[in-house]
């Protein structure tokens, strides 16, 4: 039977109550709040963050009965959650939580009137509108202590939403970190009258400068014990959502192995500390059962604004190089407004991940996390650098070559739509890259972004080629030269032996080489052998 799956609900009690699947956390939430009380978490959006602090909040104000075993009023059998087999004592702490993901920065009053709207009703809910004088956080958490005898807690969620909507609008930027210095700065001296303080984010605390007297949080962003605090782990996925997996295995007649590897081929891949624990998405996989559909859910172009403002901020990003990119940890502390370093911006909002760590010299490598984020980003990325009048149609020409490509074989009808495409890339965007590399990594990001199986650069015994592309009736060795043949192209091809590596693979091998002309800014000639 289908289960209730909690596409876009970030309500525990909502969760609970309506008989929607929960992923149990409280293991480790327990953890959490017995092992310290100051905390900052660092994850991609869309990977349960604010689940989180809902969650966090239920426990805070003593609502063990959304943690026990009981039946909705529709029928549905929710289990007992880990939390409520310890000995938590469930006392009722006054909670004010912050979501800054809801506010609206279009005019700068719109911060400052959340932020007192907030403490209105965290007054009002605890009866300290007599007491409260100032209407300051500081002074609503000792107040609170005050009245109900149990220490405050501090949910902070997605304390940076504005901060990175504000990228390249100083004014804008100075005026939500100094409103957040005021507010939070005074916590620190609140120990007394504090239980608990969460915050979330997408960047890590330090670089904003906002949190820089909170020198006692906690940053367990990129700590082992707590990487699967958020998103769902491999042994969740294959335990508590098995028969998910089953049902969309019956319904794709297929093996529940295979199911199994093309959920983790596409949603998988995320690690979030030296430990690399694999973690998928959780976005992704609700709304892979909910609709029983494969498919891209956690990228869309909605919500990649921010990303394409810090890119255009920064040095040029070259798609083929990021995948293995080095990044020493120190990097990570590297505030955004300086632009100097894309990799920790693309680590901490989710599009690239660890893939290995090097001990001896605290390095970490970095790539793509799975084909959903790889595609997502190299669209990301196209409409960055080619946002031109006519851009998206000459693409769309091409992604329709690339089918009938994909379909038939039909090299030569390919190449003519690559043609009409580089003939549309605007002059200004290509008048400063004029080099083989260029043409390489244009043709290579979109091939990613239409879901091609593309490689670049991949090594052989004498060399890189420049692109592989495998293809179900054969697998296409391209080699790129710029103001040269594409019979040098294909001599290098066979001189440094990169198609020899396919040879038993079973599908044809072709080789192909082309050649671009710094003139023409265009293919001029091409072949294959």
């Amino acid at each position: 039977m289908k289960r209730k799956y909690p596409v876009g609900i970030q309500s525990f009690e909502k969760l609970r109550k309506d008989g929607y699947l929960y992923i149990d956390k409280t293991a480790l939430i327990y953890k959490l709040m017995t092992e310290g009380g100051s905390y900052f978490l660092s994850r991609p959006r869309r990977f349960g963050k604010s689940l989180l602090v809902s969650t966090l909040a239920a426990v805070f104000e003593g609502r063990r009965e959304l943690f026990e075993a009981f039946t909705t009023d529709e029928g549905t059998e929710q289990p007992q959650l880990f939390i409520a087999t310890t000995n938590w004592k469930w006392e009722k702490h006054p909670v004010i939580r912050f979501d800054f993901s809801q506010t609206n920065l279009k005019y700068f009053v719109k911060l400052e009137e959340y932020i007192m709207q907030t403490l209105q009703l965290f007054e009002e809910r605890y009866g300290l509108t007599q007491m409260v004088k100032s209407h300051s956080l500081a002074e609503a958490i000792r107040c609170a202590h005050e009245k109900t005898g149990h220490r405050a807690v501090v949910l902070v969620d997605e304390y940076d939403t504005l901060m990175l909507h504000s990228i390249g609008n100083a004014e804008q930027m100075e005026y939500v970190r100094d409103t957040f210095s005021a507010l939070f700065g005074p916590l620190k001296g609140l120990d007394d009258h504090l239980q608990f303080v969460f915050i979330t984010g997408i960047s890590k605390f330090s670089q904003m400068g906002v949190f820089s007297k909170l020198n006692n949080l906690n940053n367990i962003s990129m700590q082992p014990a707590y990487e699967a605090l958020c998103g769902i782990s491999e042994e969740e996925l294959t335990t508590q959502m098995r028969p998910d997996i089953e049902l969309m295995a019956q319904r794709n007649a297929i093996s529940y192995d295979d199911m199994l590897a093309r959920l983790k081929a596409r949603y998988d891949g995320y690690h979030f500390s030296h430990a690399m624990q694999d973690m998928y998405n959780p976005f992704s996989l609700v709304n892979v059962f909910s609709s029983a559909m494969l498919d891209d859910y956690w990228f869309d172009r909605g919500t990649s604004s921010a990303l394409i403002k810090m890119l255009a901020q920064m040095p040029p990003v070259n798609f083929v190089e990021l995948e293995g990119k080095e990044c020493a940890a120190t990097a990570f502390d590297l505030p955004l407004e300086s632009f100097d370093n894309v990799l920790p911006v693309l680590y901490q909002s989710g599009y690239l991940t660890i893939k290995d760590y090097d001990r001896d010299f605290n390095d970490y490598t970095l790539g793509f996390p799975n084909q959903e984020v790889r595609r997502g980003f190299a669209d990301c990325l196209y409409r960055h650098v080619a946002a031109a009048p006519g851009a998206e149609d000459t693409k769309s020409d091409l992604f329709q070559a690339y089918k009938r490509f994909w379909r038939s074989n039909d090299l030569s009808a390919f190449i003519d739509a690559v043609k009409i495409f580089y003939a549309g890339v605007p002059y200004q965007w290509e008048k400063d890259n004029r080099n083989e590399h260029y043409y390489h990594a244009l043709l290579y990001t979109l091939l990613v972004a239409f879901g091609a199986d593309v490689r670049a650069e991949e090594s052989s015994a004498k060399g890189c080629s420049d692109i592989t592309l495998l293809m179900p009736k054969g697998i296409y060795v391209m080699e790129l030269k710029y103001d040269d043949t594409a019979d040098a192209a294909i001599g290098q091809i066979d001189r440094k032996g990169y198609a020899e590596k396919y040879t038993l693979d079973g599908r044809p091998v072709t080789k192909v080489g082309i050649a671009f002309s710094s003139a023409e800014r265009n293919i001029i000639d091409w072949k294959t052998s």
